[in-house]
C-alpha cells in the first residue's frame, strides 16, 4: 500500500482506510469528512470519538445505534439526568463498550453541557475550525496529522469548560470526522464533498 487513493471496487479512488470493509466505505463516502452541527449531534460525535480512544473506529461504528440506544440518542439533557441505576446498566450493557472510566466521562460531560444555552458547544467546536486555505489537501495517509495546534487548543479549552476524555488526539479525529477539516485525500472521490 502506497498510503495514497486505491480504487475501489467501484474504480473511484478512495482514502485506504475506507476500503478494509462495507462499513468503512459507506462510513468513508457518506459521512466522515461532512459537516456536523448541532449540540445533541456533536455530543454523540465527541462521546464516540471518546469511546474509539485505544480501539478501531470500526468496533464503535459498527456499535453505533447500541450506543445510541443506550445513551438516549445523544440527547444532551437526557443523558444528564441518568442516575447510577443507569450508570450500572450501561456498564452491563454488550451493544456498548463497557469502559467505567469513558461511560462516566460521558454522563458527565452530558451534566456539563446541560447548563450551556443552547448553541454553545456547536460554537465552541466549530471555531476550532482552521481556514482551509492553510491546508494543502494530503497525498499519502502520512500526511495527515494525528494532531494539530487547533485540536489541542480545543481539547484545553473543552477541558478547561469541565469536560473530559478529550485530548488533542480525540479532538482532531472529532475535527476530521465532523468536517472541521478535509482529510480525504488529495485524489480521493469524497474530497471537497463536503463543502
Amino acid at each position: 500500500m502506497s498510503g495514497g487513493a486505491e480504487a475501489a471496487a467501484d474504480g473511484r479512488l478512495r482514502c485506504p482506510w475506507g476500503l478494509s470493509t462495507e462499513d468503512y466505505l459507506a462510513y468513508h463516502d457518506t459521512e466522515w469528512g461532512r459537516p456536523v452541527h448541532g449540540d445533541d449531534a456533536l455530543f454523540e460525535r465527541l462521546c464516540l470519538e471518546a469511546f474509539q480512544s485505544g480501539l478501531s473506529w470500526l468496533t464503535i461504528l459498527r456499535r453505533r445505534e447500541g450506543f445510541r440506544s443506550a445513551f438516549a440518542g445523544f440527547d444532551i439533557s437526557a443523558v444528564a439526568k441518568f442516575t447510577d441505576t443507569d450508570r450500572e446498566r450501561l456498564l452491563a450493557d454488550a451493544g456498548i463498550i463497557r469502559n467505567r472510566a469513558k461511560i462516566d466521562a460521558t454522563l458527565a460531560n452530558a451534566k456539563v453541557l446541560d447548563g450551556w444555552r443552547t448553541g454553545e458547544l456547536d460554537e465552541l467546536i466549530w471555531s476550532y475550525a482552521p481556514d482551509p486555505a492553510t491546508r494543502p489537501a494530503p497525498r499519502l495517509l502520512g500526511d495527515v496529522p494525528a494532531v494539530t495546534a487547533e485540536s489541542a487548543a480545543l481539547s484545553k479549552d473543552l477541558k478547561k469548560r469541565g469536560l473530559r476524555f478529550i485530548g488533542p488526539t480525540t479532538a482532531y479525529a472529532l475535527m476530521q470526522a465532523c468536517g472541521l477539516v478535509d482529510d480525504h485525500l488529495a485524489d480521493c472521490v469524497a474530497r471537497g464533498t463536503a463543502a
